[in-house]
């Protein structure tokens, strides 16, 4: 299988070239991603728990989905066919915001990115690629909060700090 390349941006998100995205994340280079979270009716986030077999931050708890744009690729036209791959379901997506965040793993590869959060609606239970996914929930987002403060080795690295952007957008606007 072809590794994907990842698109590489400026920091005002014009993209200025491509890498393949094992190179992107060992060179640390600034590139675009996405990340989505879903929300039922009660305003819980469904989670995902990571494959046990990732090549980085297995069995790991992080948002709905996140991954990276295709070139020519809308960023929710991205976040919609990953969200289908990882977790077997369509929503609508809107974008919220987007910021760059640098996170280095203990593996020695570092996420860059110029993150792209994105959020949606469902009711229902997921469909999960076991390849993607090991497991998900639905959790509060007070309970999510809380629980980050006192285990933050159950979550990404990622996910700890878009989950932080996340929870100040929401407190500032109405989702």
């Amino acid at each position: 299988m072809k590794e994907e390349n990842v698109i590489l941006v400026n920091e005002q998100d014009q993209q200025i070239g491509l890498m393949p995205k094992l190179e992107a994340h060992q060179k640390a280079v600034l590139h675009r991603a996405f990340s989505v979270f879903i929300l039922n009716d009660r305003n819980e986030i469904m989670l995902q728990q990571r494959a046990h077999h990732k090549y980085h931050s297995p069995l790991l708890w992080t948002n709905t989905c996140c991954s990276h744009q295709r070139e020519g690729e809308s960023n929710v036209e991205a976040g919609k066919r990953r969200l289908f791959e990882e977790m077997g379901f369509t929503a609508e997506l809107t974008e919220l915001f987007h910021f760059i965040y640098k996170a280095p793993f203990d593996n020695g590869l570092t996420e860059h990115e110029l993150d792209h959060v994105m959020i949606g609606r469902y009711d229902q239970a997921p469909n999960i690629n076991p390849d993607e996914v090991e497991d998900w929930k639905w959790m509060a987002i007070e309970d999510i909060q809380q629980d980050m403060q006192d285990h933050p080795e159950k979550y990404t690295v990622w996910f700890r700090i878009i989950f932080d952007e996340f929870y100040h957008y929401i407190e500032e606007h109405t989702i």
